[in-house]
């Protein structure tokens, strides 16, 4: 079986690093290992800086993205209000229309009714004179 190469790697990693530490040292390990403490402070201070930068920048994207939804819930509500008023409006239109009809309806029904009753009366008065009534 083939065994993991990584602790090979990383070993070969870490012997270079001493090395060129020692080498731009000039063989000294003091003086290596003060220039490595030095160089990983410089890294810190940089990841630190931009993990500030990156806080700074969420909460800044964060806030826009925020306004953009506010924004787009305040624009859904005016579009509901105004669509709600519409609706009030049509429902409003079309009771007047209803209300139109019926009392257009019924003064066909009542003048159906008054023409059929007069005719009714002329017929019945006309067989009242046949048979000798009024």
């Amino acid at each position: 079986m083939s065994r993991s190469r990584a602790p090979l790697y990383i070993g070969l990693a870490a012997a270079g690093g001493v090395g060129y530490y020692l080498y731009s040292a000039g063989g000294s390990p003091k003086v290596a290992e003060k220039q490595f403490e030095s160089d990983l402070k410089s890294v810190r201070s940089r990841a630190s800086g931009t993990a500030g930068e990156a806080r700074a920048d969420a909460k800044q994207y964060g806030a826009e993205a925020g306004a953009k939804i506010d924004s787009a819930i305040a624009q859904a509500q005016s579009e509901y209000e105004r669509a709600a008023a519409q609706a009030r409006d049509a429902s409003s239109s079309l009771s007047k229309q209803v209300d139109d009809a019926r009392s257009q309806v019924n003064k066909s029904v009542d003048a159906f009714d008054k023409k059929v009753e007069d005719t009714a009366a002329k017929a019945k008065s006309g067989l009242s004179g046949w048979f000798g009534g009024k």
